[in-house]
């Protein structure tokens, strides 16, 4: 492999190589978690074993690589925001909305998670007005409205009520990004914010587990919703620790192109693996949704949205 990417050209084919397999792993666990659902399991308990097993696999990444836990207040004070912001209160959004919605449609409203950041980085003084930024935005919304407004875009009208709860999920991690841009991470590296913030969320999730009774014993036989929760959980770990290394290797302006095939293949994971199909109107949005995806891409020194994303916490493209 080293010598593969001693050549310029061999180096770039590697990289872009591994861009789609990042998309393609960042995907799947859309389907995945519309599995993980599909046999009545609770959102507070999917949460709760989804951090638990997030936190075990990076504190093992954490060991093999010298890493420690920093414990200082400005620590733990990053580790409780991003656990807030960017798993427990998206996620219940986004397990709620994973019942009535489609997987594909699920995919296709992550995208408006680079045109949400925008205007928030504005009102935090991020970046500065742009009108291809602006248009990028009004896109993004455009194609919201094809999604909920024609009756034939959802197979139950029931559905669109639960469009907002979905889009809530995307809020929080513009939210989350903006925050990192701001506020920074007091010092620690990506590996350490996601393994704190895992721990610390794990915590905050269990008293809320075990008063709604959504307990999920770990020790019952496993079906399909089961191991959909734990391989989403790894392949979430996995993805994202190759994406960090793909950002130290070709840069955050290159990675970031990852948004793109996320929700594409989010789309063709979920009908392959669930055998879902759109109307042509949830095409037009989703066409709609990637255009104003590229015209809000960040210069390449500026942070609009987590890098790490989809699906779970913390740094998403």
């Amino acid at each position: 492999m080293r010598a593969y990417l001693g050549s310029a050209a061999g180096e770039r084919s590697a990289l872009f190589g591994l861009l789609i397999v990042l998309g393609a792993g960042w995907g799947i666990t859309q389907p995945l978690t519309k599995l993980a659902v599909s046999t009545g399991h609770g959102h507070f308990g999917l949460i709760f074993w989804q951090l638990v097993i997030g936190a075990v696999l990076m504190a093992v990444i954490a060991r093999a690589t010298g890493r420690r836990l920093p414990l200082t207040r400005p620590a733990l004070r990053v580790y409780a925001t991003i656990a807030l912001i960017g798993t427990v209160l998206p996620n219940t959004a986004s397990y709620q909305a994973a019942v009535h919605l489609p997987s594909g449609v699920l995919s296709i409203l992550l995208s408006l998670i680079p045109m949400m950041a925008f205007p928030i980085a504005l009102g935090l003084g991020l970046e500065r007005f742009s009108m291809r930024r602006l248009s990028g935005l009004l896109l993004g919304l455009l194609g919201v409205a094809f999604l909920v407004l024609p009756e034939t875009s959802l197979p139950d009208a029931a559905m669109v009520a639960w469009v907002p709860v979905a889009i809530l999920a995307s809020l929080c991690y513009a939210f989350e990004g903006n925050y990192v841009a701001r506020w920074g991470t007091a010092g620690l590296d990506p590996v350490q914010v996601l393994l704190g913030a895992s721990s610390a969320g794990a915590v905050m999730v269990a008293p809320l587990m075990l008063a709604s009774g959504h307990w999920i014993s770990p020790f019952t036989p496993f079906g399909v919703a089961e191991w959909s929760l734990v391989s989403s959980s790894v392949v979430h770990v996995l993805v994202y620790t190759s994406f960090v290394w793909l950002i130290g290797r070709a840069g955050s302006v290159f990675a970031v192109q990852v948004s793109y095939l996320v929700t594409g293949f989010g789309v063709i994971w979920a009908m392959l693996l669930l055998d879902e199909r759109y109307a042509p109107m949830i095409w037009a949005a989703m066409v709609l949704m990637m255009a104003g995806m590229a015209l809000v891409q960040p210069r390449p020194k500026a942070v609009l949205a987590p890098l790490t994303g989809f699906g779970d916490s913390d740094i998403r493209p």
